[in-house]
């Protein structure tokens, strides 16, 4: 939910969600980079890193492309100083209608509306 965080959704999230290119396999390389930046693994897909922020890493995002057409459509946002690539809402809301998941299930509403007035914002914005 982070992705749609910055873009809007008014929700909160106790994880950031990475997804990486690399098979789920090797994920060690993963926790070898986290470890040497002081964090700590929790689980194969899980890390805390030094400061304590959870971080959960995806292999694969249930009802989307390769992460390489993914990484094409993806927005360039600002967060925590640095420029972060973040999937559009739309992608998003695919994911989620996909996976249905009680939790996914639940956010649909929020997601779909802000992408509405994002819609709105931008029609209006363009002098519709």
């Amino acid at each position: 939910m982070s992705a749609a965080i910055l873009q809007g959704v008014p929700a909160t999230t106790i994880d950031t969600v990475i997804w990486v290119d690399l098979p789920s396999r090797q994920y060690f390389w993963l926790h070898a980079l986290v470890m040497a930046m002081g964090g700590k693994p929790l689980a194969k897909t899980v890390v805390a890193l030094s400061d304590d922020t959870l971080v959960n890493f995806l292999f694969s995002v249930t009802g989307l492309g390769s992460f390489e057409r993914e990484w094409g459509r993806a927005l360039r946002l600002r967060w925590l100083g640095t420029t972060v690539a973040v999937m559009p809402l739309r992608s998003i809301i695919v994911s989620k209608r996909a996976i249905r998941r009680e939790k996914d299930i639940a956010h649909l509403p929020l997601l779909e509306r802000t992408a509405r007035l994002a819609r709105l914002r931008r029609r209006l914005g363009d002098g519709a």
